[in-house]
């Protein structure tokens, strides 16, 4: 029942690229659902397995304006028959300030709107609300979740043998599940997508299930989470001229593939390396600009 299509590992033909000699795969995970899709669905997985097993019928979790792990969790208990609750930061807002809390409201998830002082003390809200739901933490981050993207480790082994895994980063659950499943000498790099303040690493080191090394760039934040910057947005639109079968948004995975290309072109990665980066998909938080420019140029 909880089971979804393998995603494809796509090997990126970018004539950028030549040059470099490096082969660049993208681990299609946008392609798993239409709206459970990416990392969103990794770690959903094994906690919807968990709160069927255990006489759940309703989730609660938390989240921003523009969460994509609300879409994904609204999308995840109308199809999988979960009655949903999310607890929103901004007491200003409504179901239908943006497109995310609007398609999650359509879902059928209740939306609770709570002042961001509250917010911050999600353990009295989870007292508060959540005595007769499964309860998500805010992003999705738990032993469960990293159990979920184990296997997308397994999907990528199958294929090759990579030497560095990359992945955009946000509450890093999606990068410590990567870094507890690689092999070998294969190599981690998550990239993060908000200001740190060099206390991101410490995190991901509290969930990883074992001590392991990765890198963590907080190069390519672009000011912060969900900030951007004319040069990414050319960028996304760039690559996507070039690679008109995929699709980036500006809050995570254009910010991830900007460093990688930018890595690549300072000789950071050795010839012949192979490289997977991971969408994470979140393609329904693409600004106003990359849709525009998305529908002017590809519509038929």
């Amino acid at each position: 029942m909880f089971q979804l299509p393998h995603s494809p590992l796509e090997l990126i033909k970018d004539p950028l690229l030549t040059p470099y000699g490096v082969n660049l795969y993208l681990k299609r995970d946008d392609l798993i659902h239409p709206e459970v899709t990416g990392n969103k669905w990794r770690k959903l997985k094994f906690n919807l397995i968990e709160a069927r097993l255990q006489g759940y019928d309703k989730l609660l979790t938390f989240g921003g304006a523009y969460s994509n792990h609300i879409y994904a969790t609204a999308a995840a208990g109308k199809e999988f028959g979960f009655k949903t609750v999310g607890i929103i930061r901004g007491d200003e807002l409504t179901p239908y300030s943006n497109p995310t809390l609007r398609f999650a409201h359509e879902q059928g998830m209740e939306l609770i709107f709570v002042t961001r002082l509250d917010y911050s003390f999600r353990n009295k809200l989870t007292k508060q609300y959540g005595d007769k739901y499964y309860v998500l933490p805010e992003g999705g981050t738990n032993h469960l979740a990293i159990k979920g993207v184990n296997e997308m480790m397994d999907e990528i082994y199958e294929v090759i043998k990579p030497d560095f895994v990359c992945s955009a980063v946000g509450t890093g659950g999606t990068l410590a599940g990567i870094v507890s499943g690689l092999r070998g000498n294969s190599k981690a790099i998550g990239f993060a997508s908000l200001k740190g303040k060099g206390l991101l690493k410490g995190q991901i080191e509290k969930i990883l299930p074992f001590e392991k090394d990765f890198e963590l760039n907080e190069q390519y934040h672009f000011d912060g989470y969900a900030k951007t910057t004319p040069e990414l947005i050319s960028f996304i639109r760039a690559f996507e001229e070039r690679n008109p079968s995929i699709q980036l948004e500006q809050v995570y995975t254009g910010k991830m593939m900007f460093g990688i290309y930018d890595l690549i072109k300072k000789g950071y990665f050795p010839r012949n390396t192979n490289i997977v980066a991971v969408h994470t998909g979140g393609l329904q938080g693409r600004c106003e600009e990359l849709r525009e420019n998305f529908v002017l140029s590809y519509a038929s």
